[in-house]
This record gives C-alpha cells, sequence and structure tokens, in this order.
C-alpha cells in the first residue's frame, strides 16, 4: 500500500505538537509565559497559511505565501532554540522532537520555494 504524503497534515500536527510543548513550559517564569504563547502562534501559523498557499491565485502569490510558512517556521525553530538553551521546558525529549520537526519542514519549504522560484523564472523566460 502506498503512503500518502500530506504535507498540510504534517503541519497541523506540528501546530499541535507545538501547542503540547506550550503547555510544557515553566510559566513561573515570564520568559517561559512569553514564549510560551509566541510559540503557539508562531507553531500554528505554518499549518493554517498553508491553506493560503494552496489556494494561491498565482505562482507568485503562491511562492510569497509558501515564504510566510516558512517565516513562521524559522521564527518557531528560534523559539524552541531560547526555551531548549534557558531550560524552559519540562521535556527535553520531547522540545528535541519539535526541534527536528520544525527543522524538516523548513527544508521541506526552502526546497518548494526553491522549486517555485525555479519555475516562475522559466515562465518569465519563455515570456521574453
Amino acid at each position: 500500500m502506498k503512503q500518502k504524503y500530506d504535507l498540510e497534515e504534517r503541519l497541523i500536527d506540528f501546530g499541535v505538537q507545538m501547542i503540547d510543548l506550550s503547555e510544557l513550559m515553566d510559566k513561573k517564569r515570564e520568559a517561559g509565559r512569553h514564549l510560551s504563547g509566541q510559540l503557539v502562534r508562531s507553531g500554528t501559523s505554518p499549518g493554517l497559511h498553508y491553506g493560503e498557499a494552496q489556494a494561491a491565485e498565482s505562482r507568485r502569490d503562491f511562492i510569497h505565501k509558501m515564504k510566510v510558512v516558512l517565516k513562521e517556521l524559522k521564527e518557531t525553530g528560534r523559539n524552541l532554540k531560547m526555551s531548549k538553551r534557558a531550560a524552559l521546558c519540562r521535556s527535553k525529549e520531547q522540545l528535541e522532537a519539535g526541534l527536528t520537526e520544525c527543522n524538516e519542514l523548513i527544508s521541506i519549504f526552502v526546497r518548494s520555494i526553491q522549486t517555485a522560484e525555479g519555475r516562475n523564472r522559466e515562465t518569465d523566460e519563455r515570456k521574453n
């Protein structure tokens, strides 16, 4: 049986993973409260914005929306790194799993954007 690769589902799972991680943050510390809230915002945003990219009105619009997803993933990754270094999360294992998934998603979106930009250039060159 062929396994379906569904990036939207993966991004939704990632968002839930970030919600769960935010619940494990030390909210007795100001930094824990701050980064926890920001983690929920930036960590759930890629799944929401990916749907917008799928409904893009043009290739340029698609690229722009994919770059927004990438930006949010990078912000989430930096948040996780800060949280790790400041020892704000009660589960190092879940934090590491979140960082790994975030880095994998970043790689996927970097490649997807590069591919879309390459196709956009090819289209522009054919028009000229």
